[in-house]
């Protein structure tokens, strides 16, 4: 069922908990102004969506019928800043960084796989290691 502006208007205010008297109030109209905005009769202002707000009714909903996405934090809206003046290499490495984990690490070997080490080993566990060519097989 699509709702329009004023029944979005009156689920907010009866979300938060408000008479239709004190959220006009808040939003500077009188409550039979605040009757019509709920009956569709009128259509509320800039000025009165503004302030109510301003005590968490979610504006973007009585308008577009869309939830808000919730307020970020303030770590969050620090990084979002940084994000947004950073170079393109920067956001790219900073993508990278905070998906890194969320795919699962695989790696494929085909064909003989050995390695090949330059440079002294010293070994001191007392652990003998026989290193030598592979044998062909007759």
């Amino acid at each position: 069922m699509l709702l329009n502006i004023g029944e979005r208007l009156r689920e907010e205010r009866e979300r938060l908990g408000f008479s239709q008297s004190a959220i006009g109030a808040i939003g500077g109209v009188k409550k039979l102004a605040q009757l019509k905005y709920e009956q569709g009769e009128r259509y509320p202002g800039a000025d009165y969506l503004a302030a109510v707000a301003k005590v968490g009714i979610d504006t973007l909903y009585i308008v577009t019928g869309e939830r808000s996405v919730g307020s970020l934090t303030a770590d969050e809206t620090e990084l979002l800043e940084k994000f947004r003046s950073a170079p393109v290499a920067v956001k790219a490495a900073a993508i990278a960084a905070v998906t890194a984990g969320s795919a699962p690490v695989k790696q494929t070997f085909h064909g003989s796989v050995g390695q090949a080490v330059a440079g002294n080993i010293t070994n001191k566990s007392g652990v003998t290691f026989n290193v030598g060519d592979v044998k062909s097989k007759e």
